[in-house]
């Protein structure tokens, strides 16, 4: 099925180009917040080779693989007003961020806490508090940035039971920072009145509606069978989720949304995104035991609308 794409021009007024990120932003010298989560396949890297994709104005977001939040971070501070809703099927990830949003100090102080016991401890305390299970919303946030910045590469993996299995990275405990403390509340007000909610990406592209900008960045299919990494939660996210997102997204646009998709730059990924405008960015390719192979890749980018 085609669709007729319409233009940035049809649903939006023009607005000033967005500064570059960490830039004050006007006279309230208010600072583009930036991801407080190291993230495989954050799209920070990419955000000025993603400006001329983006509408040239956005009364409504959403975003159904939330990760780093790059791309919400930027369009926010762009557009203020912007309505969002921030979605993902892991629960650790989007309790942070409902924390960063209403409990940033107590956050900030349960940080301070892991830091000095990190560098008193080093290691051994790293493993005890991976093993922890923790239930209070501000312990779970402060153990998941605890662990994301500690923790070989940033890696958020888990196990087939949901557990975080990665290992500890090769940090001198005196040099590692959990947060930056202007860029931790610059987040919290950018996330102030922002819907964050733990959802299936299938619910959450089904009540897309029309001229809302949807950001869909998924696990990525992979470049090859080695390179079939997946594991944010317990959920496989394999060629059939693929299929049935690029069904999702099709039946969306045809409601009138507005989506821009990230993904892999495969034959597979082009045929199943072949009816929209098909983009392609130069990423880096961060995580990669192997130091040559973190060169840069070709990424696909799709929008089902002109511009």
């Amino acid at each position: 099925m085609s669709h007729s794409l319409p233009s940035r021009e049809a649903v939006s007024k023009s607005l000033p180009r967005a500064p570059r990120p960490g830039r004050a932003l006007g006279n309230n010298a208010r600072v583009e917040a930036q991801p407080f989560l190291k993230w495989a396949g954050g799209k920070s890297q990419l955000l000025e080779q993603f400006e001329p994709f983006f509408p040239e104005s956005i009364r409504g977001y959403c975003e159904p693989f939330l990760g780093g939040g790059a791309v919400f971070f930027h369009l926010k501070a762009r557009f203020p007003k912007m309505r969002a809703q921030l979605r993902d099927n892991n629960a650790e990830l989007v309790n942070c961020y409902q924390v960063v949003r209403d409990q940033v100090q107590d956050l900030m102080r349960r940080l301070d806490a892991h830091l000095a016991e990190f560098r008193e401890s080093g290691e051994s305390y790293y493993y005890q508090v991976r093993s922890l299970n923790k239930t209070d919303a501000v312990d779970r946030a402060a153990r998941m940035i605890f662990l994301n910045k500690t923790c070989y590469n940033g890696l958020w993996r888990v196990n087939g039971s949901g557990q975080f299995n990665v290992p500890i990275g090769s940090y001198r405990p005196d040099r590692v920072s959990l947060y930056d403390r202007g860029n931790l509340l610059a987040a919290s007000a950018a996330l102030e009145d922002v819907d964050i909610a733990v959802q299936d990406f299938r619910k959450t592209l089904a009540g897309a509606h029309k001229d809302e900008f949807v950001y869909v960045d998924p696990p990525y299919f992979p470049l090859s069978r080695t390179a079939n990494f997946t594991s944010y939660t317990r959920e496989v996210f394999g060629q059939s989720e693929q299929e049935e997102l690029a069904r999702l997204v099709s039946d969306a646009a045809a409601r009138g949304a507005l989506l821009m998709i990230s993904n892999s730059d495969t034959p597979t990924t082009r045929k199943l995104y072949g009816e929209f405008d098909l983009r392609t960015v130069q990423a880096r390719r961060a995580v990669n035991c192997d130091g040559s192979k973190r060169g840069r890749i070709s990424e696909l980018v799709v929008l089902t609308y002109a511009i």
